[in-house]
């Protein structure tokens, strides 16, 4: 009694307390339906003896009632059993439910501490009590998972601050040699700064990214309506915008890479729309036609798309690091490729839930 009859979204313990109440309610029938053929038959071999002592002038009669006596007994005793089977299958169910809940209990308990866990609290553990059970076996591995992942988040945070000291102290140290060093009419020199001032933006670009795909440590009222605005004056914003519980700083870096990603891909006398009403923020540019199957590669590290591999100076991170920073902060970002007809280009829509909005103020 599994999936097509108590439907996919019914829980273990509905499912236990029907199954165990479906089992009993067979079980019983089955049970009264012996008990019914034996008392007939029981009944009929009575009947034949009373009969028999009958004198043969009310013979037929008697027959006749005798029949009439057991099968009204009969009737009787299947009316009251079926009733009396389906009120114990009710009484099952109920039973089955109530047990189920006893049994699921430590089950609930270690949903509810999961649920609270996240990146800032790994060092807590479910914690799990009581008999050495599946259920404790089942908490024990998932503290071991647990373990393992905090180790895993304290491994990645280390690398992040290291490699953020050791990347930038060498490409600083680089860039005022080459400065130094060279003539301001060197061409070499000219290749050098632009080599170290793109490995500068993709290393910073690289910790962003991871600095965003681990969540936010700390959420503040963000109008977001002002970060648009003051990342680029010329931007739509709505009746204000909306208020965005979140980073500040990694709203801006968002709002930023939209922007530079439209303005370096664009064409020349090409236009770059901002808008943002509530928590919805797009962004439109005219620019090379993107086909259709290369938009949703767009969004991955290091990824650009035909006809975009040799135009701006960026390293292919810009909208990987807008999902991961609308991903962290609750919200998702979608790309629709324009046609040839509208000037090419994107349409990249940021939604971001809000706490509050102008219409509700």
């Amino acid at each position: 009694m599994s999936g097509p009859v108590l439907g996919a979204g019914s829980t273990i313990r509905t499912r236990i307390a029907l199954v165990y109440g479906g089992v009993f309610l067979v079980l019983g029938a089955l049970l009264l339906l012996l008990v019914n053929l034996l008392v007939r038959a029981g009944t009929d071999g009575e009947t034949d003896a009373i009969v028999s002592k009958v004198d043969e002038v009310a013979v037929v009669e008697a027959y006749r009632l005798g029949d009439d006596i057991s099968a009204a007994a009969g009737d009787q005793m299947l009316m009251w059993s079926c009733l009396a089977l389906l009120v114990m299958a009710c009484g099952a169910v109920v039973v089955g439910w109530w047990t189920a809940g006893r049994v699921l209990r430590p089950v609930h308990e270690m949903t509810a501490r999961a649920r609270r866990l996240s990146e800032r609290n790994l060092h807590e553990r479910i914690a799990a009590s009581g008999p050495d059970d599946e259920l404790k076996e089942l908490g024990d591995t998932i503290d071991a998972l647990l373990g393992r992942l905090e180790t895993a988040f304290d491994s990645q945070r280390r690398f992040i601050a290291n490699a953020s000291h050791e990347l930038r102290t060498p490409l600083a140290t680089q860039r005022a040699a080459i400065q130094v060093g060279l003539d301001d009419d060197c061409a070499v020199r000219d290749v050098l700064l632009d080599s170290n001032r793109r490995s500068e933006r993709l290393i910073d670009g690289l910790l962003l990214l991871a600095r965003s795909e681990r969540g936010l440590a700390e959420r503040e009222d963000v109008p977001l309506g002002d970060v648009v605005a003051e990342e680029y004056e010329d931007a739509e914003v709505v009746a204000g915008g909306g208020v965005v519980r979140g980073s500040r700083v990694l709203l801006s870096q968002l709002v930023r890479n939209l922007v530079a990603n439209a303005v370096a891909y664009n064409v020349p006398g090409g236009v770059v729309d901002v808008r943002v009403e509530g928590g919805v923020l797009t962004v439109v540019n005219t620019g090379p036609v993107v086909p259709p199957d290369q938009v949703a590669g767009l969004f991955e590290p290091f990824r650009r798309g035909e006809g975009r591999d040799r135009m701006g100076p960026g390293a292919g991170l810009g909208l990987s690091i807008v999902r991961s920073i609308a991903v962290a902060h609750g919200g998702a970002v979608t790309a629709v490729a324009r046609g040839a007809e509208e000037g090419g280009g994107l349409v990249v829509t940021v939604t971001l839930p809000v706490t509050v909005t102008p219409a509700s103020i």
